[in-house]
């Protein structure tokens, strides 16, 4: 109950917040429109398991659009913006891995839902992804996912990767630092790394409790020691 409660608080206060969400853009552009999408095929099978807490993951786009080679999307092609930290998703998680997913097929987020959130995410086939994944197991409405998605996304300050790009001993630890003098409320256990097997960032994943409090992550989600060698790719 105290864990409906609390998205029920975090839910009331996005309706009640129309700015739009933005990422760590260097600039956006949100389209005139966006055409309605298939729907997602889901990829495993549904649970609907007990939520123990919640990841929000962001993707550093540089890398993202240099591994993806999906230059012509809205995230990568530069036409409507250059993008830094985005959102990735805010996922439930439940105990010993079983997380929730594909709760409900619909309803689904309409063209114009899709096209207001693209500055926090710039790929609506992305957007319609993560709502049927893991909003549907969070929220009833996908104008209730993604409002709160961007109460959290707003909430924080992202560290100057640019500037970090540059320092040649560049740890994780390092990072962490970063986003720590920035976000003075969270904890070291609770921030992730997602770093590629040649050590390039792909994510920071912000790990919470069910009350969405900054919450110690497990291992998988923490990634490497704070003495792990990193680097930023710029794409700039």
């Amino acid at each position: 109950m105290k864990r409906a409660a609390a998205f029920a608080a975090l839910a009331a206060a996005a309706l009640g917040s129309p700015a739009p969400t933005l990422a760590q853009a260097y600039q956006c552009r949100l389209p005139h429109h966006v055409e309605a999408t298939r729907p997602v095929q889901p990829d495993g099978p549904v649970r609907h398991t007990a939520i123990s807490g919640y990841v929000l993951a962001a993707s550093w786009s540089p890398e993202y659009c240099r591994m993806s080679g999906n230059r012509g999307s809205m995230q990568c092609s530069g036409i409507n913006g250059r993008f830094g930290f985005v959102l990735h998703g805010l996922w439930p998680e439940g105990r010993k891995g079983a997380d929730p997913q594909w709760c409900a097929a619909t309803p689904r987020p309409s063209p114009d839902l899709i096209r207001r959130n693209l500055c926090m995410t710039p790929a609506p086939r992305l957007l319609e992804h993560e709502w049927a994944k893991h909003g549907s197991c969070m929220a009833k409405t996908p104008e209730t996912y993604f409002k709160v998605s961007g109460i959290l996304w707003r909430s924080l300050r992202w560290p100057d990767a640019d500037h970090l790009s540059r320092q040649p001993d560049l740890t994780a630890g390092k990072l962490r630092d970063a986003f720590l003098q920035l976000n003075p409320g969270w904890k070291r256990e609770a921030i992730g790394i997602v770093a590629s097997r040649s050590a390039w960032l792909r994510e920071i994943k912000l790990c919470y409790d069910r009350h969405f409090l900054p919450a110690r992550c497990d291992r998988a989600d923490f990634g490497p020691s704070d003495k792990t060698a990193l680097k930023i790719w710029r794409g700039l």
